[in-house]
């Protein structure tokens, strides 16, 4: 980007391109698209004259050289500028070759119109000298992708609305008369002259002054001398050989073989401006967000497919006119959504392949290779068919063979692209994971929002569906807006990150600086996401925070150190809890004890308990944490039966030893033992059945009678398989007056007692 571009003067810079771009797309259209290959077979052209013709389109190329040494003496703008009003003026001859084709000169006809074109060509050529460095300028910033394909968008956009009037125009006659192409020439020439003159209003571009000092030879040298950029070269060239052929010939096609006439002709082409439309917005919304490489694949993938049918169609299908016309659309329409896909993905790739410094002097060398292999394959593909036509092959059959062979060109082309640097591009595997992903879809196309608001409210409103939605290819969007000095748009953004599957390194840079920096707003919530994406290296700080003043922070860092199972600190954690007024910060430390997992905080749990009238929400957390460090999954369920109606309480305690005894039974039902049976065999047998009898009788004293000394001993009996420290602490328990008040604790040891029954073998 120009240093000298700021975002106002960026903004309006792109806007008169895009102006421009609206009045060159509608001057282009007439005076290069398919409308002037439709005069020339209406003045009996052979397909060389149309591949030489066509040849132009490429051919334009070789001259920008002379543009580029028109830019030493003028500018880059005045030469972009004068070159485009001189093309459309170039075209003049073509205002009379219809009319002298009716007054029966035939070949003077033909070379006004190729002396027209080629003259056409050869400024449009000279002048696109400013083409890379005016794009390269104003496509700066992160949605330099997305600008660029915009600019495509519009070409394509307002070449199909121009393409449909003029198949509306010619649809009025059966046989549309030559003068009429002549209007519409002149048309074209005063719009294109508009166009020429707005381009002179644009910010002259900064690359060409360091372009200059670079030895054009030197930098041939360097660049050719590595692979990736030989192997984009080789591929750019076969690319744009067969994009060239395919979609120029696919009109002569349409005439030749199907015999449709100018007006459905025309109308084929609208609906090829529609695949390029449709491609720049596939493209404009995914190029930012997957890369340019998976993308060119993808588009060179569908040309290669998008050929088949062409070599190998059957002749009868010429026959019928819906299947042909439903056919001729889908061809169209594919061609220039694959190809006209790649070329414009071809280009974005190259501009990231390239150093500024060279963009001047390697977009000629880009440009001269996509002509030679336009020109040439226009010019072969036209003399190959007029060949073959002339030793007695059909249309059809040299129209499938010459497809044949571009489809083994392409697939040359394809197969080279794998060995194409990625440029910072997804995988094509995540590629096409991301295109068949609503989920990754949307997060895109909310990210495309959140990049135009600036509504706070509605940049919140995003930022929340992006929690709901959650994708990896959000990372760099909210990035941008945790650093946003709105707070509320800092705890969306953090919160919506806080989703992700994980973490790339710049998100884990931005929330450790978000864990330092920012105490008492969102610091806290980085560090939940740390603890939850495990990121070890930020433990150091976190055992540091875990005693802040900033309780939340505090709270969340003990819970992150639990989750990174940081088991030296537990102890500290112990300590901090049981100091700590704050309810919320003690609280979170009785959940970090259930993330630990660790029997020997169970002491610690109940110490919590013997204080003076603990609060209802800290007897249910600790009784959870202590169901969570003993695996009792099915406690949090029973708690909130209890929790529900908490008269229940008896009644929930009788129903877990009832239905263990019963489990006990059922397992061991009609179990003996072998004659020969070790006697501890046996005796175990004989313990756990009178273990089995004995629970619901002493839960029934503990709950119902109040007398726990029953269930303690049952507790103390159990085998050696149940854990010791449980054991000990639950046996005390029961028998501790202090903790016997609370009903959840009560019902937790009858669950815990009741599972071991279940377990014991």
């Amino acid at each position: 980007m120009s240093a000298s571009l700021s975002p106002y003067r960026l903004g309006k810079a792109r806007s008169l391109y895009n102006i421009f771009n609206v009045f060159n797309a509608f001057s282009y259209t007439l005076l290069a698209g398919s409308l002037i290959t439709i005069m020339a077979m209406r003045m009996d052209a052979s397909s060389t004259v149309i591949g030489v013709i066509s040849s132009f389109v490429y051919v334009s190329y070789f001259f920008l050289p002379v543009g580029k040494m028109l830019a030493r003496l003028l500018s880059i703008i005045k030469v972009y500028c004068w070159t485009w009003i001189l093309r459309s003026l170039a075209m003049t001859p073509l205002i009379a070759a219809p009319f002298v084709f009716q007054a029966g000169h035939k070949d003077l006809a033909l070379g006004l119109t190729v002396l027209g074109t080629f003259c056409f060509h050869l400024n449009r050529g000279a002048g696109m000298i400013g083409n890379n460095p005016v794009l390269d300028t104003l496509a700066s910033g992160p949605d330099r992708g997305g600008y660029m394909t915009l600019t495509q968008i519009i070409n394509a956009g307002l070449g199909m609305l121009t393409n449909l009037a003029v198949a509306m125009i010619l649809s009025f006659w059966q046989d549309p008369p030559l003068a009429l192409y002549a209007v519409l020439i002149v048309a074209g020439i005063a719009v294109g002259v508009t166009s020429g003159l707005m381009i002179g209003k644009l910010p002259e571009p900064e690359t060409d002054k360091n372009a200059r000092k670079v030895n054009f030879g030197d930098m041939l040298k360097e660049s050719f001398s590595g692979a990736p950029f030989r192997t984009f070269m080789a591929i750019l060239f076969m690319t744009a050989l067969v994009s060239g052929v395919a979609r120029i010939f696919a009109v002569v096609y349409c005439r030749d073989v199907f015999r449709q006439n100018d007006s459905m002709v025309v109308l084929y082409t609208v609906f090829g401006g529609l695949g390029q439309l449709s491609v720049g917005f596939a493209t404009k919304f995914l190029v930012d967000r997957i890369g340019v490489k998976p993308l060119f694949i993808i588009c060179t993938i569908l040309g290669f497919v998008s050929m088949f049918p062409v070599a190998l169609l059957s002749e009868s299908v010429t026959g019928n006119a819906v299947g042909a016309i439903v056919f001729l659309i889908l061809l169209l329409f594919m061609l220039n959504f694959s190809f006209l896909g790649a070329e414009g993905i071809a280009q974005t790739y190259f501009l990231g392949l390239i150093p500024a410094r060279y963009m001047l002097d390697m977009g000629i060398v880009y440009f001269i290779c996509f002509g030679i292999a336009g020109a040439g394959g226009s010019f072969v593909a036209g003399l190959f068919l007029d060949t073959l036509t002339g030793i007695g092959f059909s249309r059809f059959a040299a129209f499938k063979l010459l497809y044949l062979i571009l489809i083994i060109v392409i697939g040359v082309a394809l197969v080279l692209q794998r060995n194409l640097v990625r440029l910072g591009s997804l995988p094509l595997k995540n590629a096409l994971e991301v295109i068949f992903s609503f989920r990754d879809l949307r997060a895109i196309t909310l990210l495309d929002k959140l990049g135009k608001t600036n509504d706070s409210r509605e940049e919140e409103e995003i930022l929340d569906a992006l929690h709901d939605a959650p994708s990896q290819l959000a990372i760099k969007g909210l990035l941008d807006k945790a650093n946003s000095p709105r707070l509320s748009t800092r705890l969306e953004a953090l919160r919506a990150m806080e989703t992700l599957s994980s973490l790339n390194e710049e998100v884990e840079q931005a929330l450790m600086r978000e864990l330092l920096n920012h105490p008492y707003t969102t610091a806290y919530i980085s560090a939940r996401i740390l603890g939850k994406h495990h990121f070890s290296p930020a433990i150091p700080v976190l055992r540091e925070l875990a005693t802040s003043r900033d309780y939340m922070l505090a709270g969340e860092s003990i819970i992150a150190l639990a989750r990174m199972e940081d088991q030296a600190f537990r102890p500290q954690i112990e300590n901090i809890i049981i100091k700590t007024d704050n309810p919320r910060l003690k609280l979170m430390g009785v959940e970090a004890f259930g993330i630990y997992k660790s029997p020997h905080s169970l002491a610690v749990l109940l110490d919590l308990l013997r204080s003076a009238d603990p609060p209802q929400y800290l007897r249910d957390g600790v009784t959870l944490a202590m169901a969570d460090i003993l695996g009792l999954r099915r406690f949090y369920p029973l708690l909130l039966k209890f929790l529900a109606n908490e008269t229940l309480s008896p009644v929930l305690a009788v129903d877990e030893a009832e239905a263990a005894t019963e489990c006990y039974r059922a397992v061991h039902k009609g179990r003996h033992l072998r004659m020969g049976a070790s006697l501890k065999k046996e005796a175990n047998l004989a313990h756990g059945t009178a273990q089995a009898k004995a629970l619901l009788p002493a839960v029934k004293a503990f709950i119902l009678e109040k007398k726990p000394e029953p269930l303690s001993r049952w507790i103390l009996e159990l085998p050696e398989t149940a854990d010791p420290i449980a054991q000990t602490i639950f046996a005390e328990s029961v028998l501790d007056d202090e903790l016997n008040v609370y009903e959840q604790l009560r019902l937790l040891i009858v669950h815990w007692a009741s599972r071991e029954l279940k377990n014991w073998e």
